[in-house]
């Protein structure tokens, strides 16, 4: 009965708050200091966006379960590290969540976009009909790479957010694709040639009469999802500093990963602790009420976050990255080569100009851009995360 009576102000007491310690807290590509803003540090995760195991939404398919819970926390970690690719996108890194204030419209259609019903565009109901297709019964559990694939398959029809999703295979992040996947390089007389380019420019925030160098310097903002296995059952000591270094990236999305049945969303690190929000437990669905403004209480973790050890970290996760411009994705590439040089830091991925020989198919130069890592990716798909190719020492 007690259990049952528990509120936030009841659970800040449960949780030990962050250590204190000299050692800095990153938060998604923000450094903290424990002694002089833990206020800042607990505000900037509470404004993350949080998603749980729900009950009682409409069932999914319309005869499918009504509850996640128990198989549903890797895809409501999907949820949050997308979530928060759109709120970078649509409200910026500075943007905070503060508990009564009102909210802006466009934080209501990032909520709205995960809101457990079958029509928002990431909800539990479109993730897991969408896993069908790709071999995944309903109430399956979802490996990170799994739940990727789906998010990418989603954003297509996400027209408002207008994303670039790319899944960087083989431990691989080939420049030149992403490159091809963000630029809208169509050349265009009028309007009527290319009737897909005014939206694009409106949604770049660019006049319309933009000149025309800079219709074919569009970039799309990118979404980098890159799926990793760490090492055989447990995480490889090697990778750990290069790990951290994710974390400290102002392009950091975090990271997805975990057991069967105990996903976590990494926002962060602190000494050797990894700063995680969980989605085990079980909240009632929510309602959007009359006015189409939501309830947000219940989407947002009001008490210090968790914390575990880095080395308990299970080996297959996906590591995210958000690059709002051109320069954004510049400046990754640039940090990723620098951290090749960290001593004692083992790459997790490799970051190369081209497609490497091995991988090219006679057919690729005929495929639209965006289609051209399709073919490759579809035979991973199936492949459990299990299957991942090693990183070798």
């Amino acid at each position: 009965l007690l259990l049952a009576t528990l509120t936030y102000d009841t659970l800040r007491f449960e949780y030990e708050d962050f250590p204190e310690t000299k050692e800095p807290v990153w938060i998604l590509g923000r450094k903290y200091s424990v002694f002089t803003e833990k206020e800042e540090i607990l505000l900037d995760v509470t404004s993350r966006l949080w998603f749980t195991y729900r009950k009682n939404f409409p069932a999914i398919g319309g005869t499918g379960p009504t509850s996640d819970t128990g198989w549903g926390c890797m895809l409501r970690c999907g949820q949050m590290i997308f979530a928060q690719a759109l709120v970078c996108r649509h409200l910026g890194r500075d943007w905070r969540w503060i508990k009564g204030k009102r909210q802006m419209d466009n934080y209501f259609n990032v909520l709205n976009a995960f809101i457990d019903k079958k029509d928002s565009y990431y909800s539990i109901h479109q993730i897991a009909q969408m896993g069908v297709g790709e071999g995944k019964s309903i109430g399956q559990w979802y490996g990170p790479n799994t739940v990727a694939q789906v998010l990418k398959k989603l954003a297509t029809f996400d027209t408002w957010s207008a994303l670039a999703v790319h899944i960087a295979m083989d431990n691989t992040v080939v420049m030149e694709e992403i490159r091809r996947l963000c630029q809208s390089n169509v050349l265009c007389a009028g309007a009527a040639a290319c009737p897909a380019l005014e939206s694009d420019v409106l949604y770049n925030g660019c006049p319309e009469d933009v000149g025309l160098r800079e219709r074919l310097t569009l970039w799309k903002p990118l979404v980098l999802l890159i799926p990793l296995r760490l090492g055989l059952t447990e995480i490889n000591e090697a990778y750990i500093e290069t790990l951290k270094h994710c974390f400290m990236m102002p392009q950091s999305l975090g990271v997805i990963g975990g057991k069967p049945n105990s996903a976590h969303y990494f926002i962060g690190y602190v000494g050797e602790e990894l700063i995680y929000l969980d989605p085990h437990t079980t909240q009632p669905a929510v309602e959007p009420s009359d006015s189409g403004c939501l309830p947000d209480e219940s989407f947002h973790c009001q008490h210090p976050p968790c914390r575990m050890s880095i080395a308990e970290l299970d080996p297959s996760i996906a590591v995210g990255f958000f690059c709002n411009t051109e320069a954004d994705f510049n400046d990754w590439c640039q940090q990723i080569k620098k951290l090749s040089l960290v001593r004692g830091a083992l790459p997790m991925f490799e970051l190369v100009e081209r497609q490497p020989s091995h991988f090219s198919n006679p057919d690729v130069l005929n495929l639209t851009p965006d289609s051209s890592d399709a073919d490759r990716l579809e035979r991973f798909f199936d492949s459990e995360d299990e299957d991942f190719e090693i990183l070798s020492l």
